[in-house]
């Protein structure tokens, strides 16, 4: 798997960049504005959460037990949300770009194989779309897996509540 680097996020950002002028265009002649924070989130927005409520499940199954599971998304949000609120500027924007292709249904569809909306998807759509970017031939997507998996589990492992899952038993009292 690539590691997130600078590199590979402005290689990403290079061919979102092309994508999102398409889809700039259709939701700027659709009257649509830029999107804001959503309530109770310094960066993560409204289009973001269904993409990223349907994702933490897939991602985090075996790590929590299913009755600890939406308290383990909503708590890896606001992690992700903070390390988000602590990006560059131009980091934030590709992980912002990313986001948005992974969320608008233009690109949606065929990047993913999502043609529904993302509350609508089932768990194995997830996991297809997740398997399928990893082992897509195209770098921009292998790139993409690598960026979305790597900040959902930084975010989760940073958690307090990850910790027992692994063994890990804390930061050591000074």
């Amino acid at each position: 798997m690539d590691s997130l680097n600078r590199r590979g996020l402005l290689t990403f950002g290079l061919g979102a960049s092309a994508v999102l002028a398409t889809a700039g265009l259709a939701s700027s002649l659709g009257g649509c504005s830029p999107a804001r924070p959503a309530s109770g989130f310094a960066v993560l927005r409204d289009s973001d959460l269904p993409l990223l409520r349907a994702v933490l499940p897939v991602l985090l199954a075996g790590s929590v037990s299913a009755g600890g599971l939406p308290s383990a998304v909503d708590g890896t949000l606001q992690s992700l949300d903070d390390s988000l609120a602590h990006l560059s500027a131009p980091m934030l924007t590709l992980t912002l770009q990313l986001f948005d292709i992974l969320s608008l249904p233009v690109t949606r569809g065929p990047l993913t194989g999502v043609w529904g909306s993302w509350q609508q998807a089932s768990s194995e759509q997830v996991e297809h779309f997740l398997r399928r970017w990893q082992n897509s031939s195209l770098n921009l997507l292998r790139q993409g897996h690598a960026s979305l998996l790597q900040l959902v589990l930084m975010a989760w492992y940073g958690r307090p509540q990850a910790w027992a899952h692994c063994g890990y038993p804390g930061p050591p009292t000074v």
